[in-house]
């Protein structure tokens, strides 16, 4: 969506941040990212401030809001939610600033056992039940092999887009960070996520996989389960791919469809022998 900055926002609206943060002295557009019409960085009396907002009407509000409503479940790796304000046709979030950068998933990276340390710290949290979120189970129907569906049902509080501008790494911590699609479900399937990410970043499928069974969740899933997401995703990967070629995008499918064949090799090749879904179009989320 377009960005705009915060100097264009309603008065009244820019008010109502002065009055959570103290008085304004400076704000920064944050640039990258395409998913809230403002995200700056505010340089304020209380200390800096990471706002991301985007209009009440526009169809994703509610994502932002479920990442408003999950923030106070979240673990110490993911930052603060400091305020969430709704006036004047705006949905506005003040953030913790965390000073670091993308996470780097190459092959040898010394990024990769921090967030290891940074997934496995999220591994222990159970999904909210006052907050409602999305079902795993409902996020994958479309995409899963017949009668699979049930192996992604769990407790888990997921965030399943492992994207590495999705981490940034402070210091010696691994943060997760853009918490709009929260999920409850099955523990396994974030380590599968980040699989896949490795995957993208040079990771061959054997090492992905590996890397995966570091978390225990992992290690106890029920073959079958594994290459039922490995077939999901290789089909949620290939419509995303058909609906826009972007080079990213075909590599990720291609990617997707080599875990799943590994996955398969390793488990219950049966289970993922059907005819493929493109004309489904409930996705767990189609990364842009």
């Amino acid at each position: 969506m377009s960005r705009i900055p915060f100097e264009q926002l309603p008065a009244d609206v820019r008010q109502a941040v002065a009055d959570k943060t103290g008085f304004l002295r400076e704000a920064v557009t944050a640039p990258g990212g395409m998913n809230s019409g403002v995200a700056c960085v505010l340089d304020t009396d209380s200390g800096p401030v990471f706002v991301k907002g985007i209009r009440a009407d526009h169809p994703q509000v509610g994502a932002q809001r479920r990442e408003a409503a999950v923030a106070a479940h979240l673990p110490a790796s993911c930052p603060r939610l400091y305020w969430h304000l709704e006036l004047d046709g705006w949905s506005l979030l003040g953030y913790e600033v965390i000073d670091g950068r993308h996470a780097d998933y190459a092959p040898g990276s010394p990024d990769l056992p921090l967030v290891e340390a940074a997934l496995s710290e999220l591994q222990g949290i159970t999904a909210p039940a006052d907050v409602e979120i999305k079902q795993a189970v409902d996020r994958w129907a479309p995409y899963a092999p017949p009668g699979t569906v049930q192996h992604f049902d769990g407790d888990a509080l997921l965030h399943t887009d492992f994207a590495p501008d999705n981490v940034l790494i402070a210091g010696e911590r691994a943060r997760l960070v853009d918490w709009a699609w929260p999920t409850r479900g099955a523990a396994w399937i974030d380590p599968g996520a980040l699989a896949l990410r490795l995957m993208e970043a040079g990771h061959p499928a054997e090492a992905a996989i590996e890397y995966a069974a570091r978390f225990p969740s992992w290690r106890s899933a029920a073959p079958e389960a594994l290459a039922a997401f490995g077939t999901a995703t290789a089909t949620l990967w290939r419509e995303i791919a058909e609906q826009n070629a972007r080079p990213w995008k075909r590599a990720m499918a291609q990617h997707a469809t080599t875990l799943a064949g590994r996955l398969a090799r390793d488990g219950a090749p049966a289970a993922i022998r059907r005819p493929g879904h493109h004309n489904r179009r409930s996705a767990p989320r189609h990364e842009t």
